[in-house]
């Protein structure tokens, strides 16, 4: 499947890309270059191939969800560069 230049503003409105004019060639291009990409991994086989579910090969174990540390705001709070009534002050950005 070929792609073409009504194809490529097709995709970009739809994709809310604006793409300019003198750009649309190049970028008809790219795509083609793409679907030609896609289709050399179609002939790869694959028949002895495992359909991967996870890339992962080992379960995660979970935790408990438990606190083990804990009322360190102080030292914490020693590293900011700013603190006002025990959290963080940063400078206002929004007026």
């Amino acid at each position: 499947m070929a792609i073409d230049t009504q194809t490529v503003k097709k995709i970009a409105f739809l994709s809310r890309l604006k793409i300019e004019d003198d750009k649309i060639d190049a970028t008809e291009e790219e795509f083609n270059k793409i679907l030609q990409w896609v289709d050399q991994l179609k002939e790869v086989n694959t028949d002895d191939v495992e359909p991967l579910v996870s890339v992962n090969e080992n379960n995660i174990t979970m935790r408990q969800d438990e606190v083990t540390d804990g009322n360190l705001a102080k030292e914490v709070l020693a590293n900011a560069p700013m603190t006002e009534y025990g959290y963080f002050a940063v400078p206002k950005v929004v007026e």
